[in-house]
């Protein structure tokens, strides 16, 4: 794969245009309504005796319990809220946004896998983490994230992340690699990607021609959050928000 190692040479900065949004269109007014209002509307005849009064050396039958059906696999309940992402305004593909990444608390775990493994693995290390938060109490309050922090022809060096409300405190003892720190912060450009993993590289390519048309510099990692979840390298209903931190 040739991801991210065309964007070594790239330098200078840039200034991004952007658009103003699109006009809605207005509705036309619906037409008045013949309904008759509620005072001139006939009632219906009542045609029941009123409610016996209770007695007090009775009790009232139980009425059966209704059984609520879980959420299909992958979906919240009912009234949870989705896991935010950094910037709440989704991206389009083939559109650059310059966004300014806020810095989230987040547990974070380091791990290094071969560019075939990468989905695998990556999904292994958010379970991880997923299954250490769970034990210490602390609820995840974002999308997971990749950092990538190095790169070569077979594989890659990254920090899966997945951000919380708050970290604990004190910071219990690092267990099975877990830490606690911060997501990536500052002025970036984001590139939506949707299609499957595999696919990832066509967007990587667009990103790279797009840095060095604009001569623009970036930092030596880049960043990926996952807005769906990663489940397989075939999945065409994969949403990542790839992160270029301007320098």
């Amino acid at each position: 794969m040739i991801r991210l190692r065309p964007l070594v040479a790239l330098s200078a900065a840039f200034v991004l245009a952007s658009g103003g949004p699109i006009a809605a269109q207005q509705q036309p007014a619906p037409p008045p309504s013949t309904a008759p209002a509620p005072a001139q509307t006939n009632p219906l005849p009542t045609t029941t005796a009123p409610n016996p009064v209770a007695d007090p050396d009775k009790s009232a039958a139980p009425a059966p319990q209704q059984s609520v059906a879980p959420p299909p696999a992958g979906q919240s309940a009912v009234g949870t809220p989705a896991r935010p992402t950094l910037i709440e305004k989704a991206g389009e593909p083939g559109d650059v946004d310059e966004v300014t990444l806020p810095s989230k608390p987040a547990a974070i775990l380091s791990g290094k896998t071969k560019w075939e493994e990468a989905v695998p693995n990556l999904k292994q290390a958010f379970a991880r983490i997923e299954a250490d938060l769970a034990k210490l109490g602390v609820a995840p309050a974002g999308r997971p994230l990749a950092v990538f922090t190095r790169t070569d022809d077979d594989g890659f060096e990254f920090e899966a992340m997945i951000p919380v409300a708050a970290a604990p405190n004190p910071a219990p003892a690092e267990t099975d690699g877990l830490r606690f720190g911060t997501t990536p912060s500052g002025k970036a450009l984001r590139f939506a990607h949707k299609g499957s993993y595999e696919s990832i590289d066509s967007t990587y390519e667009t990103l790279t021609a797009y840095l060095d048309a604009k001569d623009i510099v970036v930092q030596d990692r880049f960043v990926e959050e996952y807005a769906t979840d990663l489940k397989d390298g075939t999945d065409d209903n994969l949403d990542v928000n790839i992160y270029a931190l301007v320098k």
